[in-house]
């Protein structure tokens, strides 16, 4: 697995440089306002009130030119999405919008719906647009589609391999129906549905404007050099760092079903121009839903190199290319179906970053940073409100503590790494939820000692309203620690307990649980870890 074409640095060695930056700016701000629209047309909290979406811009011929600085774990799989889509569904016409989620055909996990769009300029594609979104439920055995105790896809939700859902602009009224009957929460789901279609008319719109104003052939030629400049510039930076080989493993607390640990094990070469991360020696996929598929893991290497090297180079398909990933079939880090996969977009991924930034950090000591959190700490609930009698879905991610440096204490109740969403504000969360947030406070004494002390992590309470819910819980480092580095005490793992009339009691952090009227489900994250030896 590749990050692209070798050698690749042609055209933009006689690109005027001062409209190639003009254009990249402009081809960016694109990208931007689609995610602007997206969030501000949306239904759904999640994605009205989190965030939890993101745009991006691809050539002709598939490759990534420009993103909205949203969701890394959405933004490094996008193009496998795009790429599958363009091959898959062929002979494509004006107003095509092309809709997919299937994680074994470029999706990452099955609530993440992506739209893909071609841009037609002088009759000929020139261009995609695309937008991915999380939607807070799209079927499967529990609400909000994250159940913890998953054993295969089939229960995880509504799958979705590429297809047409709008043929020149008219949308398939079958293919909406049977998406709608398939989901908990229909009127939501239409709605954001509906935003993600904005989002892809604004990005056609804007590419076309992009075009009037450069030209087809200049548009075209500019975004291959802004490929090659981020290459160039990728290249160098690795370049700059030593050359040399290092490993790193950590574990994930396990998948649900009694597993025990469950091992994701790196090796990384840099040599010369370009690095080498090899997963070989990560456990074999396994039956709970933390399987990670082979777009989700690409991700996570990618944020971690350009953490790295300078994330101040273009995020593209160009910036990519030096970075070539061995994730062999079949394990946890490139599983096949039909594996469980919920929770490997969300907390699988986020150990890749932790082990990819660890082997890293020992070829480059200089910008070492301890471990951060390690988990999204899913959380969905579900039922009938008592208020409307209707189904509803709360599906939340909560920030915890980032990892301390050399120069600075890590950064308290943030998400970190693979994910860059908001919390769900609480007003928002009981107006449209039978649901009350009893505390969210910060957890003293969470993150890790040392010199620079770790984050600390976040305690979330939420009382059930006048109804019994189903609570998913996806969820790591519970028994794992994030780790500290140069004498820097770990942070602390988090926990989940149910609080109710009998006292509290803990639950398992890969699982599905009924909470009661009045009950309290209480999510305390991990803090980060600490870096350095702390005084005396």
């Amino acid at each position: 697995m590749n990050g692209g074409p070798r050698g690749r640095c042609r055209a933009g060695a006689g690109f005027d440089p001062v409209t190639l930056e003009v254009l990249r700016h402009a081809l960016q701000a694109v990208a931007e306002e689609m995610n602007a629209n997206l969030v501000r047309s949306a239904f759904g909290p999640n994605i009205k009130e989190r965030r939890d979406c993101s745009c991006a811009l691809f050539d002709a011929n598939g490759e990534m030119v420009a993103q909205a600085e949203s969701i890394p774990v959405h933004l490094g799989a996008m193009p496998f999405a795009v790429r599958q889509a363009v091959r898959e569904v062929t002979e494509p016409h004006p107003g095509d919008i092309v809709v997919l989620n299937d994680p074994y055909a470029g999706g990452a996990h099955l609530p993440d719906v992506t739209f893909v769009a071609p841009v037609f300029l002088e009759g000929r594609v020139a261009s995609f647009v695309a937008c991915r979104a999380h939607h807070a439920d799209i079927g499967g055995k529990e609400p909000g589609s994250l159940a913890g105790d998953a054993r295969e896809i089939y229960q995880e939700g509504l799958r979705i391999p590429p297809i047409r859902m709008w043929r020149e602009g008219v949308l398939d009224d079958d293919l909406l129906r049977v998406f709608l009957a398939n989901v908990r929460t229909p009127e939501e789901r239409l709605g954001d549905l509906g935003a993600q279609y904005a989002a892809c008319v604004t990005g056609i719109r804007r590419m076309q404007a992009v075009s009037e104003r450069f030209g087809v052939t200049t548009l075209s030629r500019g975004m291959e050099a802004i490929l090659d400049y981020s290459e160039r510039r990728m290249r160098s930076m690795i370049a700059r760092l030593p050359d040399g080989e290092a490993r790193f493993e950590d574990c994930l607390d396990g998948d649900g079903t009694g597993s025990g640990a469950v091992a994701v094990a790196v090796r990384l070469r840099i040599q010369g121009e370009r690095i080498r991360i090899d997963f070989t020696g990560s456990a074999p996929q396994v039956i709970g839903p933390i399987n990670a598929v082979e777009a989700v893991t690409a991700s996570a290497c990618y944020y971690a190199v350009r953490a790295v090297t300078d994330p101040t180079i273009p995020p593209n398909a160009g910036c990519y290319r030096p970075v070539e990933i061995h994730a062999p079939r079949g394990t946890v880090v490139h599983a096949v179906p039909p594996a469980a996969v919920a929770g490997g977009n969300l907390e699988t991924a986020q150990r890749v970053a932790d082990c990819v930034l660890g082997a890293l950090f020992q070829l480059v000591e200089a910008q070492a940073v301890a471990a951060s959190q390690g988990t999204m700490n899913n959380l969905a609930i579900g039922g009938i409100d008592p208020r409307s009698g209707r189904a509803y879905t709360l599906y939340e991610t909560i920030g915890g503590g980032t990892g301390a440096s050399a120069t600075t204490d890590g950064v308290d109740g943030i998400h970190s790494h693979m994910t860059n969403t908001l919390n769900t504000p609480v007003e928002a969360l009981e107006i449209a939820y039978p649901l009350r947030v009893e505390r969210y406070e910060l957890i003293d004494g969470s993150g890790g000692r040392g010199a620079h002390r770790g984050g600390r992590g976040v305690r979330r309470d939420i009382r059930v309203l006048g109804h019994t819910a189903r609570v998913s819980l996806l969820a790591d480092r519970r028994v794992s620690r994030p780790y500290g580095l140069c004498g820097g005490e770990p942070g602390a793992s988090g926990c989940d307990v149910l609080i109710g009339q009998a006292g509290e009691r803990p639950l398992p952090c890969k699982g599905v649980v009924s909470v009661g009227p009045d009950e309290i489900i209480s999510i305390r994250t991990p803090g980060g870890g600490g870096y350095g030896e702390a005084d005396p």
